[in-house]
């Protein structure tokens, strides 16, 4: 099992992110979430996740697979990854300060820009947990601090994957 979560909430061409003031990506612009504690499953903890990172209280985000990374030829880790779309009417004003760091919604396009080095490594995955329901395994292998190898696999759908 893996120890983490991040999510993605859409509303209409923008996503809500968080500029982290601490580690891993510092600094960077996010999806919400966080490590899931002890008896928890991954929804549990990315339901709770959102709603203490953004106040926003959701009764379901949609599974989009896992997030998993190695680093220097050690694997590190992983993170469930889950999605969830608001009704273009829902009001979230931002950009708000959290204890975590800065909320704002960002245009889609604006993310994915290639020139845009703000952002986490979402450029990579984004568009295919944007686009398809099923959910995926996006892979990455860092060297030197960098981003080596990087790969997307569609997951079976079965009952330990549809978490």
């Amino acid at each position: 099992m893996l120890k983490y979560t991040i999510g993605f909430i859409k509303k209409g061409d923008q996503i809500l992110l968080l500029n982290r003031e601490s580690p891993a990506w510092m600094g960077n612009w996010n999806g919400v979430g966080g490590k899931i504690e002890a008896g928890e499953t991954p929804l549990a903890g990315i339901l709770r996740e959102i709603k203490e990172e953004t106040g926003i209280l959701l009764t379901e985000a949609i599974y989009k697979g896992r997030v998993t990374w190695n680093v220097d030829g050690q694997r590190e880790g992983g993170m469930y990854a889950y999605f969830a779309e608001l009704p273009d009417t829902y009001e979230y004003p931002t950009p708000i300060k959290r204890e975590e760091g800065i909320l704002d919604w960002k245009n889609i396009d604006w993310i994915l820009h290639p020139k845009n080095s703000g952002v986490a490594n979402l450029s990579y995955f984004l568009p295919v947990l944007l686009a398809e329901s099923a959910p995926y395994h996006h892979a990455f292998t860092y060297r030197n601090g960098h981003v080596d190898n990087f790969s997307s696999t569609l997951l079976e759908r079965t009952s330990t994957n549809q978490l």
